[in-house]
């Protein structure tokens, strides 16, 4: 049975991208099927994870939502990404948004069809017969999140350790209920060595009732990095990629 993925954060800069792109790829890893949707329209960027750039995208999801093209049309194989996991079945499809100036200003100019986002979703899931659909959404609410929120089997909130996520993220968490979704799960990114870990998780899980995948510590490598490539593939055996694994476990569960 396919589960869709949501990744969502209420403020950028939480780390959701390098997230979804971690997570996909574990699952991944694990045999499975993977789609990675970018719905982040306004502000793209999960593709870099990829090691795409613009030259490399002849389709996008604009191209789709404009009537264009299918949607199949916009999936780039990333498979080769995952290196060699000696499963036949894995795979990684990834669906990115255009960079373009142009086309990000008709998004915010004149919006796009949600429904046909949702179609494009089930399209996607048939025709590549995927496992898991992971969707990159856009911070803070709008009507193409709170789609991916209803459609979803499990909402994955990224948070930071900071009160303005905190008030943001009850917010998120009440809309969540309300549309009840299936699986609801917390992940806090960027959190100081120095931080008390288990006082922080009780905190955030008391205060939203909701369950904690992981704290994510704040790491050097993850910096240096600078989004040019997937974490958990460049470093297998480093103690966050384990973390990450766990949070992967508990998407799979």
């Amino acid at each position: 049975m396919v589960k869709v993925v949501s990744v969502h954060s209420f403020r950028g800069g939480t780390g959701k991208s390098n997230t979804t792109a971690n997570l996909a790829a574990i699952v991944a890893r694990q045999g499975k099927r993977v789609g990675i949707v970018d719905t982040d329209i306004q502000s793209p960027g999960i593709h870099v994870l990829f090691g795409f750039d613009e030259s490399k995208m002849s389709l996008s999801l604009n191209d789709y939502l404009w009537g264009r093209c299918s949607v199949e049309e916009t999936a780039y194989d990333v498979t080769s990404t995952l290196q060699n996991t000696g499963l036949d079945r894995s795979a990684v499809y990834l669906i990115p948004s255009s960079l373009k100036a142009g086309e990000i200003a008709r998004v915010l100019r004149e919006g796009y069809d949600v429904g046909l986002l949702n179609d494009g979703f089930q399209e996607l899931i048939h025709r590549l017969d995927l496992d898991y659909l992971f969707i990159d959404t856009h911070p803070g609410l709008n009507e193409e999140t709170l789609l991916s929120i209803t459609i979803s089997d499990i909402l994955l909130l990224i948070m930071r350790p900071d009160r303005q996520d905190f008030q943001g993220t009850a917010v998120t968490v009440d809309i969540a209920r309300r549309l009840e979704v299936p699986k609801m799960l917390i992940m806090v990114n960027k959190a100081l060595s120095s931080f008390d870990f288990p006082a922080l998780k009780t905190e955030v899980e008391s205060t939203y009732g909701a369950t904690v995948a992981a704290i994510l510590p704040l790491t050097e490598e993850m910096i240096q990095l600078g989004s040019s490539d997937i974490f958990s593939i460049r470093f297998p055996d480093h103690p966050l990629t384990h973390i990450l694994e766990t949070v992967a476990a508990a998407l799979m569960d």
